[in-house]
Parts: C-alpha cells; structure tokens; sequence
C-alpha cells in the first residue's frame, strides 16, 4: 500500500512535545494545502474551541475500544489516562487517491506504523538542546510542575529514539526546520 511516489507518500512527524510540531505543520499546511493532515481520535475531553473531526474524533472509551478491536486504527496509545489514534480508513483512502498524507504522531504510534508502512517517510522533531525544550515546556505556562516533570521525563526517553528515524531535524529556527521538512517531503519545488 505504502509508495515512493510523492502524490500518495505517506509521511509521519514524531517529537517530544513543545519541540513545535504543531507550529511546523500548522505552516507546511499553509504552504502545501495539497497534504492531508490526519484527524487523530482520542477519548479525552474537548477542549474549549476545539471541534469534532477537525481537532479530533472525540470518542467514549467504549466506542474507542471497539475501534482497536474492530482494527480501525493504524496506531493508538494511551497516555494520561486517555487514549489517542490514527483513524485507517481516512489514510487508506487518501493515499489510494494520490493524496500525499502527513502524520503527526507520538514515538509509540510511530513505531507502530512502521510495522504496516514500511516505507513511509519518517521525520523525527528534534530541539537544539534539552534545556531549550525545558524552557519552551515551562514558557507555555499551561502545565502544573508535576505535568512538566513528566513531559520532559517522557521527552528524554522520545530524544534516545531519534536515530530510529529516517531523518532528524532540529527545529532552531521555524524557517530553516520548514526547509528541511519541505525537502525531505519532496515539497521543495511543490
């Protein structure tokens, strides 16, 4: 299923958070409305101004279950206490399309969809240095020191696995990082 050929590539984005993945996509998309962003699903809870199957696939736990049961999900985990995943058959449908399709994903889902795309292009997010990530994780001013504590334990063990990527960039400066994304995705010229 997975291809080379860039008009249905699936690639996939993986980082430690407050690395600025969310930024980085939010700019490539502008820049390349031909990619099609993936709508994770997750059970927890919406938060103010998010929108079902824009931000998410807002599901119960239950309705959640039946879809990794069922085999609807390309990659899931669960992570303080909710549970977030890759709907398949959007992906499926897009890349059978010719759609080229971008994954913004966890390590966890990463390596699980390695297992069914082999092929698939995968990017890891990485920060110039660690104090740096500390400094954007604490600059958000959104988390309680518990949760920092455990984003950057998380973000540490996330850092050890980045030589299992095809290619690491280190987001330094958001233009530069774009850059190298975009050319590593073919979108150079695009």
């Amino acid at each position: 299923m997975a291809t080379t050929d860039f008009r249905a590539r699936l690639a996939l984005l993986t980082g430690p958070s407050g690395v600025g993945k969310g930024t980085l996509v939010t700019r490539l998309l502008e820049r390349h409305p031909q990619l099609w962003l993936s709508v994770s699903a997750t059970t927890r809870a919406p938060r103010e101004g998010e929108q079902d199957g824009v931000h998410y696939f807002f599901h119960s736990r239950e309705s959640f279950d039946r879809l990794v049961s069922e085999g609807g999900l390309l990659e899931w985990a669960e992570f303080a206490g909710n549970c977030y995943g890759t709907p398949k058959r959007p992906v499926l449908d897009k890349l059978e399309a010719g759609t080229p399709v971008l994954l913004e994903i966890e390590l966890e889902g990463a390596r699980q969809v390695r297992c069914s795309f082999p092929d698939a292009l995968q990017i890891f997010l990485a920060p110039p240095s660690f104090g740096e990530l500390e400094q954007r994780i604490r600059g958000r001013g959104t988390d309680a020191e518990a949760a920092i504590v455990k984003r950057l334990d998380r973000a540490r063990a996330e850092l050890e696995a980045q030589q299992e990527f095809d290619a690491v960039v280190i987001n330094d400066d958001l233009e530069t990082a774009l850059g190298d994304v975009e050319r590593l995705m073919g979108l150079a010229d695009a």
